[in-house]
């Protein structure tokens, strides 16, 4: 696989084009960013860390039925993946009150759900991903009704595989977030999961402890960042 220019560059990510027009290589970097960017560092091993939780966690939803863009990693930064055209809105589940939800209304952070509550956001930094409907995705073009539906299947299904896999290393899987699109080699076909599953976009604290393992650290000066990362990947099995 023949790497060659850069195509997009985002906040911890650099994607690029290869000699097959339906492959890209993901390259992780070792940057770290919250706030929409305005808080930005650099921690070493992250890009290596999050690339090998990522490729766990997709061979594990792949096993379970979850369509996803991951094709196989290629280095200790590198992933190959599936072109995509990507649908422009984040998808949330929270199985626990925390961030933003928390904040939204006035509820205690730790609060557990009786049941895994979905959000939509629109995935614009510039907007800070404003909480969105289905009404507001149908009626100005971001997905069709049958994509919106697609994307809130596919997500409780992720949430049906990983809740019991982090569950079982004695974490919780608080809530995170995905990314859909239609790969370019088939843009009418079924809709696969994208971009990365990694603590820079979900949140895990320890079961007993209630201890952040995730870029919550980061946001919130705990430090220790890829030290806790590496906990998380160890404990779920990932071989480091």
């Amino acid at each position: 696989m023949d790497k060659r220019q850069e195509l997009y560059r985002g906040k911890a990510k650099t994607v690029y084009a290869t000699d097959d027009p339906q492959r890209l290589v993901m390259h992780y970097r070792d940057d770290v960013s919250a706030f929409d960017g305005v808080k930005l560092a650099k921690l070493d091993l992250k890009g290596e860390t999050n690339n090998k939780i990522n490729a766990f966690v997709m061979g594990k939803l792949a096993a379970a039925g979850v369509p996803t863009h991951f094709v196989r990693v290629l280095n200790e930064r590198e992933s190959l993946v599936k072109a995509m055209k990507m649908v422009p809105v984040e998808c949330v589940v929270r199985n626990v009150c925390a961030g933003s939800m928390a904040k939204r209304y006035g509820i205690e952070e730790g609060r557990k759900l009786g049941e895994p509550i979905f959000e939509f956001f629109l995935k614009s930094d510039a907007l800070h991903d404003p909480l969105c409907n289905d009404d507001h995705i149908r009626v100005l073009g971001w997905a069709s009704q049958h994509e919106i539906d697609e994307m809130r299947a596919l997500t409780h299904q992720v949430n049906a595989v990983l809740k019991p896999l982090f569950a079982a290393a004695g974490i919780d899987l608080v809530d995170y977030k995905l990314e859909f699109g239609h790969p370019t080699d088939d843009p009418t076909g079924p809709l696969v999961l994208g971009d990365e599953f990694t603590p820079d976009g979900c949140r895990l604290w320890d079961a007993t402890t209630g201890e952040k393992l995730d870029k919550d650290r980061f946001r919130r000066d705990l430090g220790d960042v890829i030290g806790h990362y590496r906990q998380v990947a160890q404990r779920i099995g990932v071989p480091l």
